[in-house]
């Protein structure tokens, strides 16, 4: 994964971010507004039955899961974001919908520990 492509999903990330309620954005830091960055890693997955590839970001629990090449799904990008004691699921793109619907569900299903082992992954992998 080429670094201008991360970059660019960080942005996007920020922006959807943006999008948040207000009491929401209001409770956080001013640090907190900076644009996250979603660069370490990568840990390589297969997820519904496709392959993705996993970065953690700077706030060190949120990733980014993006399809990766020859991926039917592509293109096309997961973010999973606490919530509480679970993580929030939410993605875009334009490539396959079966394929990244299938992979989708399979980041929907995954424990709190097993996601805990994934970002632990993405940061043991650090380039």
């Amino acid at each position: 994964m080429d670094r201008p492509l991360l970059l660019a999903l960080s942005t996007i990330f920020m922006a959807m971010q943006a999008d948040a309620p207000a009491a929401a954005e209001s409770s956080q830091s001013a640090s907190a507004s900076a644009p996250m960055k979603c660069e370490t890693g990568p840990a390589h997955r297969t997820f519904g039955g496709t392959q993705w590839i996993v970065y953690s970001c700077d706030d060190q629990a949120s990733m980014v899961v993006v399809s990766a090449h020859g991926n039917p799904a592509s293109p096309f990008f997961f973010f999973l974001k606490p919530a509480g004691a679970a993580y929030s699921v939410s993605g875009e793109g334009t490539g396959d919908k079966k394929a990244s619907d299938a992979a989708g569900d399979a980041l929907a299903k995954m424990t709190p520990a097993k996601l805990a082992a994934l970002l632990a992954e993405t940061k043991g992998s650090a380039q």
